[in-house]
């Protein structure tokens, strides 16, 4: 039975986001476990079901006999409106009780414009949102994901930070915790034994200082034996790391509908642009006969249709030939389809396509990223004009007409000439499209150039860099969409999001009060563009006295002290220094695999570092 009553189920717009029940989803008695966990997404179901991360832990937790996780997502507006008005609090699918008298509640943080959803979970669920307020009998909040290697935005809410990979590192908090649990200690005692795990952060026993002019002055410990450097995790072995052999299948339409397999882990290919492609270093692979058997007990397990493998660059892994043609073999005639959904422009190959296309063939994705040569060697991206030619020809002749590209405006050293060959390199991929079909009939061909806004990132080469502001971003989008073929589409991101993704993403703590007031003043769901309210954003800036331009319209010293810099991914602050002068000299750095450039990471003795890359 629904907690939420069934008249206020039948007037919101999609009931089965709040129903539970889907196939696969775990049903435990929660009189014979000792820990139960609210796995906490602070976005609506669509999204939250589509992530990988969270069904990979959700049925790792379960498959403890102590541990019952169950999914908590945050309630889309029309609900929340109805559970405010009629004290109904937060709930989990599973049991469809409320997570207040939960152990613990566990956010995974994917996008920094889900802060403010998180603060209003807490709060519908009736816990203290602040963590200093937090008592005995109170949920701790914990909180991991990409975006959590910058903790301090979020460090006056979140109890604890699991930073890096938490196949490993999440069992060995819920060991601790049932350990405090059983001895019967206090909050601050289980807070003490946390700080001890590697990879786990306690903010609360931390504290900044601010120099006169805003910067960083001092990032220190305030409680003693808690370490001054917090080294995310990094699992054993990925090819024996924990991946379900069944996930949760959804009842109604989510973003990806699919079984998701990670064939990869890392990227060796050092986009200076890409957080990811440092912070999930060094690269490791399962191998085949691991994909084989996973694919083949989820196919079974869940009825789908698609399999997708993942990774930052699928074609870049080992034996993707051999695995494709195994899945192909064992597959197609159940009509299962592949899908890849990265594939970079100089890795394309028409037999790879056609062998993931011979159930369904869909459109293709390429991302150059910059228009010019000299700007896809500012950022590393290490593919040139010829290879996207080379590589949609190749599609064109293939029978393809649908091909997106992606790029990106607003990086470092970009000047309007590189803005405008986003334009002409476009006309260029239509122009090999007539050319394909000369003196034939023809469909017309589908090409959309995508643009998104450069946001710097933490741990990147271009942490130090400057974003440009509002009204230069759109004046950029204008010059490029005068310039654009009028038979070309044309997307963008509106680049206040964009800039208020860099200023949350590059916080120090006294962000957290921003996030707090426009929370106070209504603001939720800010990734979606019918709630992200700019001006509320800048009311709340201006409250606290901080200035967004100050976190992200200047180019910060490389002697700065930075928020992050007592978390480390591994990657040394000196690799990512000779990264970024390295860019505004447009000098390229080879792939890991090809030649190591000395970035830290092989400290960790995994993957490709140490050429054992299933390791």
């Amino acid at each position: 039975m629904s907690y939420i009553p069934d008249n206020i189920l039948l007037s919101v717009e999609k009931p089965s986001r709040y129903t539970g029940g889907e196939w696969n989803a775990v049903i435990k008695d929660k009189n014979k476990v000792d820990i139960r966990v609210g796995f906490c997404f602070a976005d609506i179901y669509d999204i939250g079901m589509s992530h990988l991360g969270m069904k990979l832990l959700y049925h790792m937790m379960n498959e403890r006999p102590d541990t019952w996780c169950e999914r908590v997502f945050a309630p889309w507006p029309d609900l929340e409106a109805k559970m405010r008005e009629g004290g109904y609090k937060l709930f989990a699918l599973e049991s469809q009780e409320t997570v207040d008298k939960f152990d613990i509640l566990a956010f995974t943080l994917q996008y920094e414009m889900a802060y403010t959803n998180i603060l209003n979970m807490l709060d519908l669920a009736g816990v203290p949102v602040f963590s200093k307020d937090r008592g005995e009998g109170v949920p701790f909040v914990i909180a991991g994901g990409g975006v959590a290697n910058n903790p301090e935005p979020l460090a006056d809410y979140i109890d604890i930070f699991n930073l890096g990979e938490g196949e490993e590192v999440l069992n060995e908090i819920l060991d601790t915790y049932k350990e405090w649990k059983k001895a019967g200690l206090s909050r601050k005692e289980f807070l003490k034994m946390a700080a001890k795990i590697p990879g786990v952060y306690v903010p609360a026993f931390y504290e900044e200082t601010y120099n006169e002019d805003g910067t960083i002055k001092e990032f220190k410990a305030i409680e003693p034996d808690v370490p001054a450097t917090i080294t995310k995790r990094v699992v054993e072995s990925f090819d024996k790391a924990y991946f379900p052999d069944k996930l949760v299948v959804p009842y109604g339409n989510v973003v990806h509908d699919r079984i998701m397999i990670e064939v990869m882990r890392g990227c060796s290919h050092g986009c200076r642009f890409c957080q990811a492609g440092f912070i999930y270093r060094p690269v490791r692979e399962r191998s085949v006969d691991t994909i084989m058997d996973l694919a083949k007990k989820l196919v079974d397990s869940t009825g789908y249709e698609e399999i997708s493998l993942l990774s930052l660059s699928t074609c870049d892994y080992t034996n993707l030939e051999q695995l494709t043609d195994a899945l192909l073999d064992e597959f197609q005639e159940r009509r299962v389809n592949l899908a890849l959904p990265s594939t970079r422009v100089d890795a394309f190959t028409l037999g790879l396509m056609e062998r993931v296309s011979k159930v369904r063939k869909s459109g293709l994705t390429f991302a150059p990223e910059a228009g010019t040569q000299r700007m896809r060697d500012v950022i590393n991206k290490g593919v040139t004009e010829e290879d996207l030619i080379r590589s949609v020809r190749l599609a064109f002749e293939g029978g393809w007409n649908n091909v997106k590209l992606y790029f990106m405006i607003g990086l470092p050293y970009e000047t309007d000439e590189d803005v405008l060959g986003i334009a002409d390199l476009a006309k260029k991929v239509l122009d090999q499209y007539y050319d394909v079909h000369a003196g034939r009939k023809c469909r017309r061909p589908e090409i959309t150039v995508s643009v998104s806004t450069f946001v710097p990132k933490p741990f990147t080469p271009f942490q130090w860099a400057a974003q440009p502001d509002i009204e230069e971003i759109k004046r950029r989008q204008q010059l490029l969409k005068g310039a654009l073929d009028r038979r070309i589409r044309f997307s963008w991101h509106t680049p206040e999001t964009s800039v208020l993704e860099g200023t949350l993403s590059r916080g120090d703590r006294r962000i957290g009060k921003v996030i707090y007031e426009v929370w106070k003043a209504g603001g939720t769901f800010d990734a979606w563009d019918d709630y992200m309210d700019y001006d509320r954003w800048m009311e709340a800036f201006s409250k606290c006295g901080l200035s967004p331009a100050f976190y992200n319209c200047r180019e910060r010293g490389l002697d700065e002290n930075l928020p992050w810099d007592h978390v480390s991914v591994g990657v040394t602050k000196k690799f990512f220094q000779r990264e970024y002068e390295k860019a505004q000299k447009g000098e390229l750095t080879a792939p890991c695999g090809k030649n190591c450039a000395g970035c830290g990471v092989a400290k960790y003795g995994r993957g490709v570092c140490v050429g054992d890359i299933q390791n």
